[in-house]
């Protein structure tokens, strides 16, 4: 089966919400396809011109919240290509979140809205700019069971965790190629470091020690490659 027939048969598989998504993923892909996927976290990475190359040479790249980009008199090190923006309503803008925002995917992430988040949106937030939520029953509920987390303690995953199981779900045949990431190696840090702008603190409804491990099972198994 070559990789058209394999999409194809994923495709079919999928619940009508997960199908709604992958085709708006789908086009905002290069070429209209989605072989390899790089979903890059906000984390600080040291200049490496492959991994930069890794990044802007993927199918789909989805980057997170405060997020970085390659300056054009920088060692690479982050890449510059952004299909799809993923953000929650507590997010800190960096120069690059909104940046040629008319040319790329919006999603939010709202686990918050299943208990107490309010729907309104910042002040900041471009006038002109539409945004399509994660669906919280199809994604955030069933990683949440997958990462032993209780509703009702009002914990959920990271959204760098919640994208990449999501990527997973919908392009199943896909190259998920993780980077930018500190919880696998760090799940005892009660900061994040950010690429942009200040350290921030590990909120309360996060568990980094559950996501970890659910994260090495994927690399282990070679469900996702991890990039450093």
């Amino acid at each position: 089966m070559n990789r058209t027939q394999f999409a194809d048969e994923a495709s079919e598989q999928l619940d009508d919400c997960a199908r709604m998504f992958r085709d708006l993923l789908l086009a905002y892909a290069r070429g209209q396809r989605v072989e390899t996927i790089a979903v890059v976290g906000n984390a600080p990475m040291a200049p490496d011109a492959g991994r930069a190359a890794l990044i802007d040479g993927s199918d789909l790249v989805i980057r997170m919240t405060t997020f970085a980009l390659d300056e054009p008199d920088a060692e690479p090190a982050y890449g510059h290509r952004t299909d799809i923006v993923v953000v929650h309503r507590g997010v800190v803008v960096s120069p690059y979140t909104f940046a040629d925002y008319t040319s790329r995917l919006y999603l939010l992430a709202e686990p918050g809205r299943l208990f107490w988040e309010p729907e309104t949106l910042p002040d900041w937030w471009p006038a002109d700019l539409g945004f399509v939520p994660i669906p919280n029953r199809r994604f955030v509920l069933p990683l949440s069971r997958l990462l032993g987390l209780s509703a009702d303690e009002h914990v959920w995953a990271t959204t760098g965790t919640l994208v990449t199981y999501m990527c997973q779900e919908l392009f199943p045949e896909a190259r998920v190629r993780l980077t930018g990431v500190s919880i696998i190696e760090r799940p005892d840090q009660t900061d994040f470091e950010h690429a942009w702008g200040s350290k921030v603190g590990v909120t309360a409804e996060h568990r980094l020690h559950a996501e970890s491990r659910l994260l090495s099972t994927w690399r282990d198994s070679g469900r996702i490659e991890i990039i450093q």
